[in-house]
């Protein structure tokens, strides 16, 4: 027997079994409530807050949803107790939710005053925020102008509050646009746009906006441009570009008679005729995938 074989021969015939990686989840906050607000916390909103009530091992525990932290930390349990879980903090799996989850869980057991810096890849044991968050109620998020939800009073010595300066400063300017869902008015590089986060699946809102691209429908006002989509999360997010002077009051009423649209045809089950299929193949070309 030669030596490659007798190596062959002696390696041990067992493994370890390990948990398998988390798998991908193409809508990771499906079945949350408001599944478009975690949507819109995770993928286009600079500065956001929403409160949350963790629930483990039968005690329950206030948490804070936020877009980022300092340092883009994943979480943070600040001093006085509260509990701060980041959705923009990166992801380590392909399910934002698990990678969520156990960044609050990790943020619950360190000490008052301790940020989460670090977060182990969550594997398929590991559990979802629909498996640790009461869905009992509403998630309500909160838009701010920036970032002082981080710190509370007399927290930061002065480099900590040029820090805050600069990061407040380099907030895009978003504002809730009332009249619907997530909707969202925003001003980047001087150009001001409307951003709307659907709450169908990809397919059927992209079936939806062909029917109103095609019928002429599918603009905000009349002197918006509906430019194209984002794809976020298994939902889809249309960006309508509007005039420059236009201010988030300006929608409510649009936003109104565009949900009532959106809704009749998201519901229309008709095969699409030849336009609506040529305007489908147009909105698919100007979709862009968000991470």
């Amino acid at each position: 027997m030669g030596k490659a074989s007798r190596r062959r021969t002696n390696r041990p015939t067992h493994t370890e079994s390990r948990p398998a990686p988390a798998p991908f989840v193409a809508r990771p906050f499906e079945r949350l409530p408001s599944e478009t607000e975690w949507v819109a916390l995770r993928e286009i909103l600079p500065a956001a807050t929403g409160p949350v009530t963790l629930t483990t091992n039968g005690t329950t525990t206030s948490a804070t949803v936020c877009t980022v932290l300092p340092l883009a930390w994943p979480a943070l349990h600040r001093n006085g107790g509260e509990l701060f879980v980041a959705t923009q903090s990166g992801a380590t799996s392909g399910d934002p939710s698990r990678d969520i989850a156990a960044a609050l869980l990790l943020a619950a057991d360190v000490d008052e005053g301790t940020p989460v810096t670090a977060v182990p890849n969550p594997t398929v044991d590991s559990p979802r925020l629909q498996d640790i968050l009461d869905t009992s109620g509403p998630f309500d998020v909160t838009v701010h102008e920036g970032f002082d939800f981080w710190v509370g009073d007399n927290e930061l010595d002065a480099e900590g509050q040029q820090s805050l300066q600069r990061a407040n400063e380099s907030v895009i300017p978003t504002e809730r646009v009332s009249g619907g869902g997530s909707v969202y008015w925003c001003i980047i590089n001087g150009r001001t746009y409307v951003r709307w986060v659907l709450p169908y699946d990809e397919d059927t809102a992209t079936a939806a906006l062909a029917r109103l691209h095609a019928g002429d429908a599918d603009r905000l006002t009349p002197e918006s441009r509906l430019l194209g989509a984002f794809r976020a999360c298994g939902l889809l997010v249309p960006v309508w570009e509007v005039p420059k002077d236009a201010t988030a009051s300006d929608f409510p009423d649009a936003v109104t008679a565009m949900t009532d649209a959106l809704e009749n045809a998201a519901d229309d089950a008709s095969p699409l005729t030849a336009d609506e299929r040529r305007a489908r193949a147009g909105l698919l070309n100007r979709q862009v995938t968000l991470r």
